[in-house]
């Protein structure tokens, strides 16, 4: 098939026929990410725009993908549909998304996916189950009968790619 000079719209493409192929969490992208020192970690996260200024990802900024990106602000994306025998990666430089995009994107979200984000402390031990069901009551409680804020501690990020490489 033919290939688009423009890597985004290349990127689009496959994109859209992963999930007209109805392959499940076609979003999902491996996320990999290093501290100062070079030591990475990686871990599958969703993503959640794409334009010809990059792909966006949500987390909460305490993570440590939050932390990592903070002090090295470069990472790598790898996306994979087994299926379809297709693989992208891709590298770039990570910025914060503007705190008016990550409000947006929030008030859009789920009510209860909206608690978690506040009740989760992300990368942080967790004592037992019942810990984190506590506290998710707890949120809920807070919060009962009113619009859930962003939380100062969570928002976007915008990964602007400097390579994109396919493979099929």
């Amino acid at each position: 098939s033919e290939v688009c000079e423009n890597p985004i719209d290349q990127f689009t493409e496959w994109f859209e026929q992963a999930f007209a192929a109805d392959l499940l969490d076609v979003n999902a992208m491996t996320l990999s990410t290093a501290t100062k020192q070079g030591r990475p970690s990686s871990r599958i996260v969703l993503l959640k725009g794409v334009d010809e200024d990059g792909f966006q990802f949500y987390t909460n900024y305490g993570s440590r993908k939050g932390q990592e990106l903070n002090e090295n602000p470069y990472a790598a994306l790898c996306f994979y549909w087994a299926p379809l025998e297709r693989q992208v990666r891709i590298e770039g430089e990570v910025e914060k998304i503007s705190r008016s995009t990550s409000e947006n994107y929030f008030q859009q979200r789920p009510r209860e996916s909206k608690l978690g984000a506040w009740a989760s402390k992300q990368s942080n031990k967790v004592g037992s189950r019942e810990e984190l069901e506590k506290r998710f009551k707890e949120i809920k409680q807070k919060f009962e009968d009113q619009e859930i804020p962003l939380p100062d501690f969570w928002g976007g990020f915008l990964l602007r790619p400097q390579r994109i490489e396919f493979w099929q």
